[in-house]
């Protein structure tokens, strides 16, 4: 169709798919600031709820947003986990665009217009933006940006490839980009089931499937860290979650593998695999944690598996000098040394504290 002389561009439809499951405290305002988005002059959208087998009224919340805003699909199942949710609801979108939210978190005033933009200009596969952490300390909200959020964003690129950027890797959360819809039905990208890590292998799928994907520097998604202990990463001295945690890393590095690619592998064991290890070793020594000794023992061969046997020792990986002497600990069998160390960083503080354990221990090479 022509107007004016110049032929009108096909409108695009971007597609947002919410997976619920016992959010009722949060769900309206997630919703609220997914149909308050200025795109009118970019793309419409439409909102595919998928309530999960939710017992606290998350639905019936739901229900009466759809019924005010037709841009609103509900879409109910019995509890089936997330990765079910998000699969459902993506079955049921119509868009060209595909992207996520989680319930629990809010977009902030412009969140996607950017990305939209920038996938028009380049056809790149995907877009990814920036995130912040938000959490509330004494009432008063807070923001943060980890570090590695910070250094794959300071600087716009487009048309990336993920040799050109193996830090990429990282960014494995789902819910700060926006896909080509037929990118992500064609290369088959799933969420693993029954676990609480699914982004990480999808994500993984996602980045070295693509011929080009966009990196910009837009805070793009505000992701709540929730007071009640609930979520997923906040419960690490389970058995299960560090089970769930270390399937998810074999996955990935089984990708990677398949990639062929030394440089990404390198860069996913020595930047990317430790990064979220430290819980777990704090876990390990909690009197609190789950099944001790048998979390100690599924560690201790964690450790071996994914740096040790495989090559790269945990003193050559990239995390704060006193993550990487608790892995060798771990390496070593030795609980309660680092018992004791975590005790020493807790009362004085990482930098005094390794510096005085260093003096009763002969550290190797990196420590």
């Amino acid at each position: 169709m022509r107007v004016g002389g110049f032929r009108r561009r096909k409108p695009r439809l971007l597609s947002v798919v919410v997976p619920v499951y016992n959010v009722a405290e949060y769900v309206a305002d997630s919703l609220d600031s997914i149909l308050h988005q200025p795109l009118r002059e970019v793309c419409a959208i439409e909102v595919v709820v998928v309530d999960d087998g939710s017992t606290d009224g998350s639905a019936e919340i739901v229900k009466e947003i759809a019924a005010k805003d037709p841009r609103v699909t509900l879409i109910t199942q019995p509890n089936s986990g997330v990765s079910i949710a998000r699969h459902a609801g993506i079955e049921a979108t119509t868009g060209d665009l595909l992207t996520f939210v989680d319930p629990d978190d809010i977009l902030p005033r412009d969140a996607w217009s950017s990305m939209v933009k920038s996938l028009r200009r380049t056809g790149s596969d995907f877009a990814v933006g920036s995130a912040e952490r938000l959490t509330l300390v004494n009432g008063e909200e807070r923001r943060y940006v980890t570090p590695l959020m910070r250094r794959n964003h300071t600087r716009t690129r487009l048309r990336c490839r993920i040799e050109d950027a193996p830090l990429m890797l990282a960014d494995v959360f789902v819910w700060n980009k926006i896909f080509q819809r037929a990118f992500w039905t064609d290369n088959a990208i799933t969420f693993p089931e029954r676990t609480r890590y699914q982004d990480q292998v999808a994500l993984t799928q996602a980045f070295l499937a693509a011929k080009t994907f966009d990196v910009l520097t837009d805070v793009v998604y505000d992701w709540r860290v929730r007071s009640d202990l609930s979520s997923a990463t906040q419960k690490r001295a389970q058995v299960a979650n560090l089970i769930e945690r270390i399937d998810t890393k074999r996955q990935t590095v089984a990708l990677v593998a398949g990639s062929g690619s030394g440089k990404l592998m390198r860069t996913l064991r020595t930047e990317i695999l430790p990064i979220d290890m430290w819980e777990h070793f704090r876990a390990a020594v909690t009197p609190t944690t789950e099944d001790p000794d048998r979390y100690w023992s599924l560690l201790r061969e964690a450790v071996h598996e994914f740096w040790y046997d495989a090559g790269v020792p945990f003193e050559e990986t990239t995390v704060p000098r006193g993550q990487r002497l608790m892995a060798w600990l771990v390496w070593q069998d030795r609980r309660d040394a680092l018992a004791d160390l975590i005790a020493m960083i807790d009362e004085q503080g990482p930098g005094r504290a390794i510096e005085a354990f260093a003096t009763r221990e002969e550290l190797p090479v990196g420590l």
